[in-house]
């Protein structure tokens, strides 16, 4: 989209309002066909084959699509979980082999170094594998298949309106929000959660507006279908905070939380790294392991499958056991790592809230034989925020999610101390490992940080001169043995010796990996090339890679354009800021040839 079009009229104010209400409904659509899509899927596999109805939330109902006894026998349990891990597996490796693990980590990568490029069959891959994953008895949540769809959505509608990448990551950030602010009923946690999640230690604040309002219309669309409601998730009895006494064993929680959270990521990432990936199987075949593994751990621990959220909300109520709480905390971290880390599509979310509200009603138990005025579904709650804001680097969004979630707002003080502590604890481990540490690590930002030194630099002393070129009658698996050998992932298509197009990955994730052989680069290529002229600024050429999100600018002869003499990237521009800030550091002049 050329500027000057209707969306470079319309204000900032109309422009996010068009933009975020429109990415709102379609994730409050989205949100509400995956959740009826995972409980038909959960009737199925848990009520219908096995004859087992996980308890359920306060606010949540079952359809009630079967009733009595299983179809197999008892014993059947422990193998549901395998046979979804089979599904699962071959729907994701055989179609989108992105789409496996926790999506919302895909998201993450997808903003910060793709531009947020996700391919349009990602949402509906995710959608389907997902429900199996969850609705079979694997230990997962809803988070990260309703991020990557709503974000899915908003990196598509940028495409189909040809916006500028700052726009579409953006947009990815909004669609990510609203799906986790509809489907879990907290439409400012979500928002929150989609600007904070990016950082271990920063926010997108140019998302936070626009995904406030595809986080609100989200909300309103989902819970207006029937059979949803604008109930909160789970219901708690009404705690109050009434003595800064109790703070220290609130403070003693938030401690505990960051240790958990750091041993959860560790065994999370240990067993995918020194198990899973060395498994001597087909990646298709993995989930079915973890699936395995999950049935039989859940043959002892029952409260480990899917989500788990009707034990939660029978902890809050305080019906659960000692040993019972901290049986389904130390098992549901296994069973987890063994859903997700195996390549089973879900999310994080909910397993990070139920291990945390298990730790929490452990020591509210403890607590309470010492100080009887404890409030152990206080604890419950407490636990639920502290452990994901120590795990996923989202203190705010956690307190505030969990809040929403139960509708009650009377343990602000408590939930802030302790999810403060936990992020702290946990330290450099988070369960996102795509996350960056702040805006100025960020590919997505980093030209912001280093124009001044940029100012005196010309395109010729940093750009690359050897270029590598492709034609347009190539094919597009050229591409890819390409970027496997070089790195690269852009590259000029040069025609009878002129310039005539770029071909990027982007371009290339859009066609089927089944057609790269027989499709050439001629027909995905972008014939209209931004470029460089050699004498150019680079803070200029900076700004015009920003502007335009094209990584890669082939540098051309001003007199003959169609002349190709170079390519420049950011990080050839990086490359020369490093260069002059040494330089500088050391009080040394430049040399001639920059």
């Amino acid at each position: 989209m050329a500027r000057g079009t209707w969306y470079y009229r319309l204000t900032y104010l109309q422009r996010w309002v068009l933009l975020g209400t429109a990415i709102g409904v379609v994730s409050g659509v989205g949100s509400a066909v995956f959740y009826f899509l995972l409980r038909v899927n959960c009737e199925f596999f848990l009520g219908f084959l096995a004859g087992f109805y996980p308890p359920l939330p306060e606010g949540e109902r079952r359809l009630r699509l079967f009733d009595g006894g299983g179809l197999l026998p008892g014993w059947a349990l422990t193998l549901i979980p395998a046979l979804g891990g089979i599904i699962s597996g071959f729907i994701v490796y055989h179609f989108a082999p992105e789409a496996e693990g926790h999506g919302t980590d895909a998201v993450i990568a997808s903003f910060h170094r793709l531009g947020g490029a996700i391919r349009k069959r990602i949402p509906l891959i995710k959608t389907i594998a997902s429900a199996v994953t969850i609705g079979s008895g694997g230990s997962a949540g809803r988070e990260g298949p309703i991020a990557q769809i709503g974000a899915g959505f908003g990196s598509w509608l940028a495409s189909l309106l040809k916006l500028p990448v700052r726009d579409r990551r953006i947009l990815v950030v909004c669609g990510a929000s609203a799906g986790i602010g509809s489907i879990f009923k907290a439409p400012l946690g979500g928002a929150m959660f989609g600007v904070e999640v990016l950082y271990r230690r920063d926010f997108e604040v140019e998302a936070l507006i626009p995904a406030f309002i595809s986080s609100v219309v989200a909300y309103c669309v989902f819970c207006s279908i029937p059979g949803v409601g604008f109930k909160p998730i789970f219901h708690t009895p009404t705690y109050t905070f009434t003595h800064p006494i109790e703070l220290f064993y609130y403070a003693l929680l938030g401690l505990a939380c960051g240790l958990a959270a750091r041993f959860y990521v560790r065994v999370f990432y240990g067993l995918r790294d020194l198990f899973f990936r060395r498994l001597p199987l087909i990646n298709h075949l993995k989930p079915a392991v973890g699936g395995l593994l999950t049935g039989l751990l859940a043959f002892s621990v029952p409260g480990i499958l899917g989500t788990s959220y009707g034990w939660l909300q029978l902890a809050i109520y305080g019906q659960l056991s000692l040993t019972v709480m901290a049986a389904i905390f130390l098992a549901k971290i296994f069973a987890t790592s063994f859903t997700i880390s195996s390549g089973g599509s879900g999310g994080v979310f909910a397993p990070s809230l139920v291990i945390g509200g298990m730790l929490g009603g452990v020591l509210g138990l403890l607590f309470s034989m010492v100080s009887p005025e404890v409030q152990v579904g206080a604890f419950v709650l407490v636990g639920m925020a502290a452990l994901f804001s120590g795990a996923a680097k989202v203190p705010i969004a956690a307190l505030i999610m969990v809040s929403e979630m139960t509708g009650n707002y009377n343990l602000l003080a408590p939930l802030m101390l302790a999810c403060a502590l936990a992020y702290i604890v946990s330290g450099r481990w988070t369960i996102y490992e795509s996350q960056v540490l702040n805006r100025a690590e960020s590919p997505a930002h980093r030209g912001e940080y280093q124009v001044d030194i940029l100012e005196g630099l010309r395109v010729e002393s940093v750009m690359t001169k050897k270029v590598v070129t492709v034609k347009p009658s190539d094919p597009i698996s050229e591409f890819v043995r390409l970027m496997h050998s070089t790195g690269h992932l852009a590259y000029p298509v040069v025609e009878g010796g002129k310039l005539v197009g770029i071909v990027s990955l982007a371009d290339v994730l859009k066609v089927p990996t089944d057609e790269m052989a027989e499709r050439t680069i001629g027909e995905i290529m972008s014939r209209k090339v931004v470029t460089a002229f050699p004498d150019e600024k680079l803070t200029t050429v900076l700004a015009r890679i920003d502007d335009t999100g094209y990584g890669h600018l082939p540098v051309v002869d001003r007199g003959d354009p169609s002349r190709l003499v170079g390519i420049i990237t950011r990080k050839d521009i990086i490359t020369g800021h490093e260069v002059v800030r040494e330089l500088t550091r050391k009080g040394e002049g430049l040399p001639s040839s920059l």
